[in-house]
């Protein structure tokens, strides 16, 4: 078997929206989702799907020209089946570009998995738990629309409620406090600061204003190359620290256990380049002690279904994961959509990812200029 195409086709997902808006964090506010679907097929029939997803730099536009560009000429004519050894000429094949890279190693996995008529998650060793535990999102907003945002999440079965913060202090505060009033005390309650914080100690005194409201735990304060400081907000707070966009790639893992940076590991299989890489993410923290979740850009369900597969088989899986990325969205791309239900997600059972392409949305998709969808 040789893979004789790649295919690339850029798309603009709708977002669901939030309080009658853009749903806005930290990071800036999104109506839509720029993804990149991608379609590697081969000789004998079997085509395998991916997912390019971001929500920084490079988006779906930018990452199919370098799937295009540099990475398909890697892998054409080779065995997609050697899924190690192409991950070595798709790492080659261009610097950076990690969320590119694991749009076609994701469709590799596919392949192969159809081609063995086993999911993806045996590939990976096989399952370790039948399903995930979902952490779901609050996005900015009035505190007592973020409250109201939460505890229709909670009725619909999410136990882990993030918060988004990186506003004033006060502004967070008040947030927090509502949200916490409106789930109830059995209900876990993270924070997600997305960087937004200028220094250790800022970050450290909202801490100590929000602790009271039982945090499980605080998520990526500052910069990613800040692990100096990372480190010293980890002393000098009492929930764990967990390090979300300072771990891109395996080496960056390294780089924060070193520096004693944190206490969790956030991991994607986009930005991480894949698979393989995350799953070697999950390898190193599991052996410097730090347990690891995963995280989301918010993809579609094909990316979704990856990121599944990858909890399902992973034995260092901590705290609640955000493998829920197409529930972020107005409509599902797939067929059939993803088993997601009372705060769980469910590896699809079919050979390869298990999922299949609503054409008829991705066509409708394809067509969405960026200004068009809200």
């Amino acid at each position: 078997m040789r893979i004789t195409g790649v295919r690339t086709v850029v798309v603009w997902g709708p977002r669901r929206l939030a309080y009658g808006g853009s749903y806005r964090t930290a990071l800036g506010a999104s109506a839509v989702s720029e993804h990149a679907i991608v379609f590697v097929e081969t000789d004998v029939g079997l085509t395998g799907i991916g997912e390019a997803s971001s929500v920084f730099r490079r988006r779906g536009r930018l990452l199919a020209r370098d799937i295009d560009a540099a990475i398909a000429p890697a892998v054409i004519g080779e065995d997609p089946t050697r899924i190690r050894h192409l991950a070595e000429r798709i790492e080659a094949s261009i610097d950076g570009a990690e969320e590119a890279k694991a749009a076609v190693e994701m469709a590799l996995w596919d392949i192969t998995g159809k081609h063995l008529g086993v999911p993806v998650y045996a590939l990976l060793g096989g399952k370790v738990r039948d399903r995930v535990p979902l952490s779901y999102s609050v996005p900015f907003g009035e505190p007592d629309q973020m409250a109201a945002f939460a505890a229709e999440r909670v009725r619909a079965g999410h136990r882990t409620i993030k918060v988004k913060i990186g506003n004033a202090h006060a502004r967070d505060i008040a947030a927090v406090a509502a949200v916490r009033a409106a789930i109830g005390p059995d209900v876990k309650l993270r924070v997600d600061a997305n960087m937004a914080l200028p220094t250790a100690k800022d970050a450290i005194r909202l801490v100590a204003a929000i602790d009271r409201y039982d945090i499980e735990l605080f998520e990526q304060p500052l910069a990613p190359r800040a692990l100096s400081a990372m480190a010293e907000v980890r002393r000098g707070i009492a929930p764990p620290l967990m390090a979300d966009e300072s771990i891109r790639t395996p080496g960056d893992a390294m780089d924060v256990i070193r520096h004693g940076a944190a206490d969790i590991a956030n991991v994607y299989v986009s930005e991480a380049g894949g698979l393989l890489a995350a799953s070697k993410i999950f390898t190193l923290c599991e052996a410097a002690g730090l347990p690891c979740m995963i995280g989301s850009m918010p993809e579609f369900g094909i990316g979704t279904a990856a990121q599944i597969h990858l909890g399902v088989a992973m034995t260092n899986l901590g705290p609640d994961s955000d493998t829920c990325g197409s529930l972020y969205h107005a409509e599902d791309l797939l067929v059939t959509p993803l088993r997601i239900e009372d705060g769980f997600a469910y590896p699809p059972e079919a050979p390869g990812l298990g999922v299949e392409i609503d054409m008829r949305v991705l066509e409708r998709w394809q067509q969405a200029a960026p200004g068009d969808v809200s």
